[in-house]
């Protein structure tokens, strides 16, 4: 996928031109802390959200137009132009959380167990990801998004990660209702 062609043709149906509904209350839980990466943040708001929060937030895309239209938000985030699969030593246990929303749906599924061993390389020890997967995007399989479900989700994260928490009833997008999955993962 070519996502920064994707993003001068204005095809960025994924951008909904805010955070993610959830952060809000997630955050008032206090589920994240410290430093936090967001891989795929595309044009940032997320970790914008996060930022506003006091967290010390990286945000990590592929896409130099998303990241040119990130950088010209608001908010102090750091936006690194990188692959989450070619990451520097830098990032190596740099980071006390992670926050996932469309990057995990937007990689072929056969990448899968490599996201999560790079999510689990940038960790700290007992460091926290927090994840909206897309269990069903509504595409028959025909993605990105690629949709996955629970039982996967637990398989290809149990060697590096325990769950803490999951909801499957959490604020979310319109049309996006009963489709994500909230999981909130320590770092083993």
């Amino acid at each position: 996928m070519d996502w920064n062609a994707r993003y001068a043709e204005g095809d960025t149906p994924w951008d909904k031109g805010s955070s993610h509904p959830v952060l809000s209350g997630s955050l008032t839980r206090g589920l994240l802390y410290g430093r936090i990466l967001v891989p795929g943040c595309g044009t940032g708001h997320d970790a914008r959200a996060l930022a506003v929060h006091g967290l010390d937030v990286t945000g990590l895309d592929i896409s130099p137009l998303a990241l040119e239209a990130a950088k010209s938000g608001p908010g102090n985030v750091e936006f690194v132009l990188g692959s989450l699969f070619e990451l520097s030593p830098g990032f190596a246990s740099a980071f006390d959380g992670v926050f996932e929303h469309t990057c995990f749906c937007a990689i072929d599924p056969a990448r899968r167990a490599d996201y999560v061993r790079a999510i689990a390389s940038v960790l700290k020890p007992g460091g926290r990801l927090l994840a909206v997967f897309f269990l069903d995007p509504g595409n028959d399989g025909d993605g990105p998004p690629f949709g996955c479900t629970r039982d996967e989700i637990e398989a290809l994260f149990r060697p590096f990660f325990r769950v803490v928490r999951e909801e499957s009833v959490i604020p979310t997008f319109a049309g996006r209702e009963g489709r994500e999955l909230l999981m909130l993962m320590e770092r083993v």
